[in-house]
């Protein structure tokens, strides 16, 4: 069956999901702000959700419809299959949001949009009540400028929750946009990564899983495994294929370091597993030390901020520090993550290229230097 999707994504994040998309044999891919449309079958479903690194979410597109009022959404709610995906015992509730549209009130269209959907589901059934004991079919709503988008969402945790990071240092880096860190530093399984101001380890791990080629959910649960529609064994098939496509011996190393003792412990737990403790290396120095193991080098770094642990000032005197010791060189590119518009400044070095990206709901550049 051909099924119409969207992944919700952190804003910048679009490119990677396409291509990534493509790659998965998705159809009809289409990026939009904040977000990427596709169609495929059920293969595919299972696929995006265990395969992905950079999507938030995958959801079913349910459909879209205009609303100005109230009784424009509970019309346009009420038309749509819901009887396709949702049974008789199964479990919907309704969340989601309303942005510069006349329906600004979440909690009525969520009332009314459930309400729709009982109606819907009555006529259907021929049941009057609903027991919601079965499997759980979350119904997600959109209403952006008075356009309504009804989906269901098929991960259930964030696809960001990868599983092996249950503990994290302060002001952790999402694992989603740690993995795209990178891909837009262009990191490949002969490269030398580094961070020397790791944390608990993110994007040396995200990094690792990446030339790896390790699916980021091959060890997780979603919650469309219990939906009917999907049969168990697509689930198996694509965690089969997830685990074929894994690359074995490769020239691969990361190096990581950090102040933080109890940062470095976490960050080896996690890189443990998630299956690549043996391609980093752990070791505490201060990021002004920093001094490379080898001839060439990836180094990404996501310092902290004045929003985040610093002061502005401290901030700075840091980038300072990082300016003198990540220093132009053949064969070693450094790509630096900061919401402080004055970073290459205090850098001392105008950046080769920028990319507007958020850092949960903190606007961010990514400062990338490889010339």
């Amino acid at each position: 069956m051909k099924i119409q999707f969207v992944i919700p994504c952190l804003l910048g994040l679009e490119a990677p999901i396409a291509e990534e998309l493509r790659e998965m044999g998705a159809s009809d891919v289409q990026a939009e702000n904040g977000r990427v449309l596709f169609s495929g079958d059920e293969h595919i479903l299972a696929r995006a959700n265990i395969c992905s690194r950079y999507a938030e979410r995958i959801q079913v597109l349910i459909g879209t419809f205009e609303a100005h009022s109230f009784e424009d959404l509970f019309q346009g709610t009420k038309r749509l299959p819901w009887e396709n995906w949702i049974g008789r015992e199964d479990r919907f509730p309704v969340k989601g949001y309303s942005l510069n549209s006349d329906l600004f009130s979440v909690s009525d269209c969520q009332s009314i949009i459930k309400k729709a959907v009982v109606e819907r589901l009555k006529t259907k059934y021929k049941v009057e009540w609903f027991r919601e004991t079965g499997a759980l079919y979350q119904i997600q709503f959109s209403i952006m400028k008075n356009k309504v988008s009804l989906l269901l969402d098929t991960s259930g945790r964030g696809l960001h929750k990868r599983g092996y990071r249950p503990a994290a240092n302060a002001a952790p880096i999402k694992e989603t946009l740690a993995a795209a860190l990178c891909y837009f530093a262009r990191l490949r399984d002969f490269h030398t990564l580094y961070d020397p101001m790791c944390g608990s380890g993110t994007i040396l791990t995200e990094g690792a899983m990446l030339v790896k080629n390790i699916a980021p959910g091959v060890n997780r649960n979603f919650t469309a495994e219990e939906w009917p529609q999907i049969p168990a064994d697509v689930w198996r098939e694509e965690r089969e294929r997830a685990k074929s496509l894994e690359k074995g011996d490769i020239p691969f190393h990361a190096y990581g370091s950090d102040i933080d003792g109890r940062a470095l412990e976490l960050a080896a737990e996690n890189a443990k597993r998630a299956g690549v403790a043996d391609l980093i290396t752990f070791q505490k120095r201060d990021a002004a030390d920093f001094k490379p193991e080898t001839d060439r080098g990836t180094v990404i770094v996501n310092p902290p901020y004045g929003e985040r642990l610093l002061d502005i000032q401290s901030a700075e005197d840091l980038y300072r520090k990082l300016g003198n010791v990540f220093v132009p060189k053949r064969g070693w590119s450094y790509s630096i993550i900061t919401a402080d518009e004055d970073f290459e400044k205090a850098f001392g070095r105008k950046a080769d290229k920028r990319r507007k990206l958020y850092n949960g709901m903190i606007k961010c550049q990514l400062y990338m230097y490889f010339k």
